[in-house]
């Protein structure tokens, strides 16, 4: 675990809202010269705690408006089905995916464009891999949406 200082925190918070600012301005905002930030930001970065910066994409207007939350349950547990279970996370439309503790064996968060396009999903999903039982959630409404970790509260 990477010990954070209360200026590697606003640094971090400051990037999960905006990852495009210049040195010079994420350095002025919290009250530190350019090289003294830069090489705070390189340190996270090397320490694995910035893993990426990436855009945030509104997936309404991409056609993406149904999200689907899978839960599957299975009855085998051994590494060689997991290994062949483990592909479905490359299937484009899952953009989570979790092992569980509990009812549910493993939960995945799917983005389509439709009801239709799930079911082609969801046909290429139980052919990876024998499935005791798959359900399938429509989310109504998005309440909440989040990238920004908690920072403050560690």
């Amino acid at each position: 675990m990477t010990s954070l200082d209360a200026t590697d925190r606003r640094i971090l918070t400051i990037l999960q809202v905006d990852a495009t600012l210049t040195v010079a301005d994420l350095a002025d905002r919290i009250g530190l010269s350019q090289t003294p930030c830069w090489k705070r930001v390189k340190r996270l970065q090397d320490e694995g705690v910035i893993t990426a910066r990436v855009d945030l994409l509104d997936r309404e207007r991409l056609d993406l408006a149904l999200v689907v939350f899978v839960s599957v349950k299975t009855n085998q547990h051994e590494g060689q089905w997991l290994e062949a279970f483990r592909k479905a996370s490359a299937l484009p439309e899952v953009v989570e995916f979790y092992r569980m503790s509990g009812e549910i064996d493993y939960l995945l968060k799917v983005l389509v464009r439709d009801i239709a396009a799930y079911d082609r999903f969801y046909k290429r999903l139980i052919a990876t891999a024998p499935l005791c039982d798959v359900s399938s959630s429509f989310a109504m409404e998005q309440i909440k949406f989040m990238t920004a970790l908690p920072i403050h509260s560690i």
